[in-house]
């Protein structure tokens, strides 16, 4: 079975190659395939998003494979109502610019104290498949949000979120120790089961 993943992010890839690899035979990014095309995320949630990116990215390539893996994931603060959430990468107005995002979300956050600045980080990761159900699943990791950065690492609201049990904001951590705790591996392990209970059921 050959999926198609919605991303031309080599992270991710890697990520979804060493979780999903034994499920199907061939994994391929976009632009590995040859691909061009933006679908508009103008939904309300994570999972709306990433449905969409699948649904239409499937119907896009035609029969050229057999399933699609899209996802979409962002920021929820509590003492913001959630925000930014599905607008985590344009919080600023500016698509993609970290520094400006990050420059909004702190003096949102400036009168908020401590133990109100709870966050987390979710992904939601949508299969879309010929012949056969989606299957949408949904990971999270909670932090609290600092109110300086720390660390190099990552990218996006990582240098300020603040991941408890290792002590560490998300920009402190290797690529390894954010990899094992992540949303987005999170997801992934839960539509991997998702997956497994599904191919039991057949036999």
């Amino acid at each position: 079975m050959k999926l198609l993943l919605a991303t031309n992010n080599a992270h991710k890839a890697r990520e979804i190659r060493e979780i999903l690899g034994e499920r199907f035979s061939e994994i391929l990014t976009m632009k590995e395939a040859g691909i061009e095309l933006d679908v508009d995320e103008d939904g309300s949630t994570f999972a709306e998003n990433a449905q969409k990116k699948a649904r239409e990215t499937l119907a896009y390539v035609g029969d050229r494979f057999d399933a699609v893996l899209a996802d979409d994931s962002g920021l929820c603060v509590d003492a913001l109502n959630g925000a930014p959430g599905v607008y985590s990468a344009r919080f600023s107005g500016d698509a993609h610019n970290d520094a400006k995002n990050n420059e909004k979300l702190i003096e949102l956050l400036k009168d908020v104290p401590d133990p109100l600045r709870t966050a987390r980080f979710c992904c939601c990761v949508a299969l879309q498949r010929v012949g056969a159900e989606p299957i949408v699943a949904q990971g999270e990791v909670e932090g609290t949000i600092l109110h300086e950065s720390r660390g190099e690492n990552g990218f996006g609201y990582d240098p300020f979120f603040f991941y408890a049990p290792f002590q560490k904001s998300f920009a402190e951590l290797s690529a390894d120790e954010k990899n094992a705790v992540s949303h987005r591996k999170r997801a992934l392990q839960k539509l991997k089961e998702a997956l497994d209970v599904e191919n039991r059921g057949r036999f």
